[in-house]
């Protein structure tokens, strides 16, 4: 099972810009000491460094790096490495032509000679600096085909700084490029679509339909048979068809993505070097395995071991995880995050694993879906000190792995809260959205003494309660197999009702978390005011919603809307020719997130795919366009870029005369474009 991701860029950005003004008078002492600490540290600290299109770059600080002993430094960088190798993979795994595409850009940054004070060069570079962002030529977040706004006659001009062949490499690019009609959509989730033979991404070669795949991978799960520690057949490879038959293409060392592989292989043994126990180690050596032979029974050992491995200060993900880039949700992205703990702020929300099973006793669903035994839920607040793949430039905020429902259930999971990453966002954002969309001054106030504590709050009730509740009836498939494309957006839905559920219980504010169920009012009007307009600001007008968190949120806000709609729980409000949504009675709206969850918690357990498509299908995919366009209208006046991303710090190594390790020092960089062409020259592994 996957959907353990919840990404910034994508759902809680809008959050967090629109709840993220003034202070939050709910945290404990711990948390108000360090809060202050940290402003005087940063308070000069440029947050924002780069703005194009409808991306903002911003920069994120390591605090906790200076406080780590030298080996722990040592292994910070050497996993850091790691995670840079692999990234090229995200590239290729985007798009079969990314990376000629990515190069041949690169190659013109480095070497075109021409007026780089035209128009033409401007559009150029914010093509470039797009893909980048979005690690290929489709957006990060809707997917859909990047257009330029350049020349066809300058890009051939420009193509020529890249030296011999390039009229070869022109005709090759023009069309790619170009042509919007191929390969227009990364991921294409329409109903109807042939959702792999449609979707631009490289998970399957070419002319492999829907229907080819799903019997490829039912045959596969029928003959192994295991439906206890099922395999996630189909992660780490690419399904290919030779001589009219298919077969996969493993990612491996001497396989598909090999030479990325070997280095980061490379960097891992370093790693196993300098852990800090050995259970680290142990967990390291299992992933090296995993990478040597692409086995995926290796896989989960090393995932069993990885969540056993809670007693450092350094922890990573690294690895082929999350399948949202896949419209089947088999394919995993390459992606990897180093973290250091963030010892004081995860000591402040342990409370929340340590009361697990209180939460699930207490959930709405159905008694026949919850789990009697909560196994092994660890939650951390970190640093994030390297982030690669698909968590780079655009990040994720919370984490919740691994995916396999049967190790969760059987070992436990790790949960974490990326600390510095919510905070750098919360820096760099303005009050913009937070005026325009909310009602009336209670709204304003309400968000700005507890918008940080609720968003917060409800990051960490989705990763550690969320995710980790409920179970699926026997013999049931896995969600990937039995919801289809429809099981993300479900997934993702249910954990943010468990949250919603709770944060406005009594049981929350008894536990220390937040002073008043004020906390989660700000939360509720949030999350309506996001799910029901502003998060539209990141569609185009006339588009259907296909992004999974998208979906799920006004899933969520439409059906709760349109089933309190007689008694008003949320009224749709016009005020000065403008529209709002406010929420009238608190209760009722959380008796009605507890029904949903317990609906969807039940599609779930039974596998039921008609009742999940219809609740994604007639609550999450139309958008109104008379709503849309005004959204549109509203934000474009603020001037606001609706996505966010990061650039990483840079750690700078001495070392003695016999090749030793003395000193490791952290930078923070400045300038996108110099990290993203320095990435090119000592991380490009692939062709």
């Amino acid at each position: 099972m996957k959907t353990k991701l919840l990404l910034i860029s994508a759902g809680m950005m809008s959050s967090l810009l629109l709840t993220s003004c003034g202070g939050d008078k709910a945290h404990s002492p711990v948390e108000i000491k360090k809060s202050e600490e940290t402003k005087q540290e940063t308070s000069d600290f440029k947050w924002n460094i780069d703005r194009f299109d409808d991306l903002k770059v911003i920069r994120y600080q390591v605090p906790s790096f200076d406080k780590l002993s030298l080996q722990q430094k040592t292994l910070v960088y050497y996993l850091s490495q790691a995670a840079l190798s692999g990234r090229d993979i995200i590239y290729d795994q985007n798009y079969r032509h990314n990376l000629k595409v990515r190069k041949t850009l690169e190659a013109i940054v480095s070497n075109y000679k021409g007026d780089k004070n035209s128009e033409e060069w401007k559009n150029l570079m914010i093509y470039a600096k797009k893909v980048w962002f979005a690690n290929g030529i489709h957006h990060h977040y809707s997917t859909e085909k990047f257009q330029p706004k350049f020349s066809k006659a300058f890009f051939k001009e420009a193509i020529q700084a890249t030296g011999e062949g390039h009229e070869g490499l022109y005709a090759f690019l023009e069309p790619i490029i170009f042509n919007m009609s191929i390969d227009k959509k990364r991921v294409n989730q329409a109903d109807g679509a042939d959702i792999v033979l449609e979707s631009a991404n490289n998970f399957y070669g070419a002319n492999i339909t829907d229907v080819e795949a799903e019997a490829f991978y039912k045959n596969m799960k029928t003959k192994d048979g295991d439906t206890k520690t099922p395999i996630s057949y189909g992660l780490n490879t690419t399904l290919v068809k030779e001589n009219g038959k298919l077969t996969e293409a493993v990612w491996k060392s001497g396989g598909k993505y090999g030479p990325a592989i070997d280095k980061i292989v490379y960097w891992l043994e370093k790693a196993v070097t300098v852990a800090e126990n050995e259970k680290q180690g142990k967990a390291l050596e299992l992933l090296i395995e995993y990478y040597n032979t692409g086995d995926l029974k290796i896989w989960d050992e090393y995932n069993i071991a990885w969540v056993k491995a809670t007693e450092g200060d350094i922890d990573y993900i690294n690895g082929f995880i999350e399948v949202y880039g896949d419209s089947k949700g088999y394919k995993a992205s390459y992606e990897s995050i180093i973290q250091i703990t963030d010892f004081e702020a995860s000591e402040a929300m342990q409370v929340l694993s340590n009361n697990v099973q209180w939460f699930e006793d207490n959930s709405s669903i159905m008694e026949a879906h919850k789990k009697k035994n909560v196994v092994g839920v660890s939650y951390k607040v970190v640093e994030a000190a390297m982030e690669s793949g698909d968590a780079s430039p655009s990040t994720p905020i919370g984490v919740n792995l691994p995916n396999a429902n049967w190790i969760r259930e059987n070992h436990g999971s790790k949960s974490v809260s990326l600390g510095n990453i919510v905070y750098a966002y919360s820096q760099s954002s303005g009050s913009g959205l937070l005026n325009e969309f909310c009602l009336n001054d209670v709204e304003v106030e309400r968000a700005k003494k507890h918008g940080k504590r609720a968003s917060k709050l409800h990051t960490a009730l989705h990763e550690v309660v969320g995710h980790a509740s409920g179970k699926i009836n026997p013999g049931i498939g896995t969600p990937k197999e039995t919801l289809k494309k429809y099981a993300s957006a479900l997934e993702e839905g249910r954990a943010d009702l468990v949250a919603l559920y709770y944060l406005l219980d009594q049981k929350m504010v008894d536990l220390g978390l937040m002073e008043s169920l004020e906390v989660g009012k700000a939360e509720y009007d949030s999350y309506i005011r996001n799910g029901l307009m502003a998060q539209l600001q990141r569609l185009k007008l006339g588009d259907e919603i296909e992004e999974a968190h998208m979906r799920n949120r006004q899933m969520v806000a439409g059906w709760a809307y349109e089933k309190g709609m007689d008694e008003k729980v949320i009224e749709k409000v016009s005020k000065d020719g403008k529209t709002y949504f406010r929420v009238n009675d608190y209760k009722k709206l959380q008796v009605l997130f507890g029904e949903l969850l317990k609906e969807i918690q039940r599609i779930k357990s039974e596998g039921d795919y008609e009742a999940g498509k219809n609740l994604i299908e007639n609550y999450g995919v139309k958008v109104d366009p008379v709503i849309h366009q005004e959204v549109l209208d509203r934000v474009s006046k603020l001037n606001i870029a609706p996505y966010g991303g990061f650039v990483n710090p840079e750690y700078m190594v001495t070392k003695d005369e016999s090749g030793k390790i003395t000193e490791i020092k952290m930078k923070y960089v400045d300038s996108f474009e110099n990290q993203m062409m320095n990435y090119a020259k000592n991380y490009s592994f692939l062709d």
